[in-house]
């Protein structure tokens, strides 16, 4: 079982740590270190670093079904969450998951005047109830894989005229994401999209959502280059009103990225990892091991055997230990040699 790309990575280890950080293709931090090297040459980069941000923006904007100005370019999705959470009125309920990973539920609490109600993962649905201003929740739970239940969500928070906001860091390049279903959705670049850190990406609907572009910097006027002193006016039309200055050598490499994960096809690369991951279920299931029930993740949580990841990595097998637990995340350039190297290692 060769991997699904085998021409543009070269792993130096079994690396089957998707969920904390993708490898960068091999073509993707080519082209980084190219756009670096002419910046240290003096070579103007202005119009590069614009193309390649513009393209990454098309690329995630197609890859979650909206169109490009649905799709704000930052580096970081705890900053989008917090500008959402400055946009509520004071007193407004937001709805989270147990355990929900920090950068997503976080700049709710600290923001001064909202009402955060936590729930478990399995009844965010039904608990949606009059009042509940936003619901936010992570696609795939960081922390063990688990699914969450996006279309019931979706139409419980519609039934009571809540806003959702998805976290899909832990979906977008392997689970099929229709971000047009939703309010808001945001994801880093460096996971399943393979894309260096400092890339992230806030889908808004048509009308922007209503929120306030509280870090609206130059880069956010309709013409960036007329924006750069004073008040930044006119604002972009657009969900680049939300952008940030962001890193733009990592976008360079994004671009990249997210052309060889449109290439593959999201559900081609989702049956594949899924695959993977079931192999993994099934034999350490046989080594006497329950995993968290997650059907359908590409990633799979063993309780009991965290402490394994460390001994796991002097052995040149890279995984994370998570809440106590083994974590193990299969992607693309990953092999079925490469589970059963887990597995004996184990």
């Amino acid at each position: 079982m060769e991997s699904l790309a085998p021409d543009h990575f070269s792993p130096g280890t079994t690396y089957l740590d998707t969920a904390a950080s993708g490898l960068i293709p091999t073509g993707a931090a080519a082209a980084m270190a190219a756009s670096v090297a002419a910046a240290s040459e003096g070579r103007p980069q202005e119009e590069v670093f614009s193309a390649a941000v513009e393209a990454a923006r098309a690329a995630c904007g197609r890859l979650l079904g909206v169109p490009a100005g649905r799709v704000a370019a930052g580096s970081s999705v705890a900053v989008y969450c917090g500008l959402i959470a400055q946009s509520l009125p004071a007193g407004s309920e937001v709805l989270v998951a147990e355990g929900d990973f920090s950068s997503l539920v976080n700049p709710f609490h600290v923001r001064p005047g909202l009402r955060v109600r936590t729930v478990p993962l399995e009844r965010i649905a039904e608990e949606v109830r009059p009042g509940t201003a936003l619901v936010a929740v992570s696609a795939v739970q960081s922390a063990d894989g688990r699914i969450a239940d996006l279309d019931a969500i979706g139409a419980a928070a519609r039934a009571h005229g809540a806003r959702t906001l998805i976290d899909v860091s832990q979906a977008a390049g392997w689970l099929p994401v229709d971000a047009a279903a939703h309010d808001y959705t945001a994801c880093v670049g460096y996971k399943w999209l393979m894309c260096p850190r400092g890339t992230a990406f806030l889908t808004v609907p048509e009308d922007l959502g209503g929120l306030v572009p509280v870090f609206a910097g130059w880069v956010s006027g309709e013409d960036p280059w007329e924006s750069c002193y004073g008040r930044v006016e006119p604002m972009a039309a657009s969900a680049r009103r939300f952008d940030e200055n962001v890193p733009v050598f990592s976008y360079v490499a994004a671009r990249e990225s997210l052309r060889l994960v449109e290439s593959l096809g999201v559900e081609r690369v989702g049956a594949y990892d899924v695959a993977l991951a079931d192999r993994f279920r099934v034999g350490v299931a046989r080594l006497g091991h329950a995993p968290v029930e997650a059907a359908g993740s590409a990633i799979v949580a063993v309780p009991g055997l965290g402490g394994a990841a460390e001994r796991l990595a002097t052995q040149g097998v890279h995984v994370s230990a998570r809440a106590g637990r083994l974590r193990a995340a299969f992607h693309l350039y990953n092999t079925a040699a490469d589970v059963d190297r887990l597995l004996e290692a184990l």
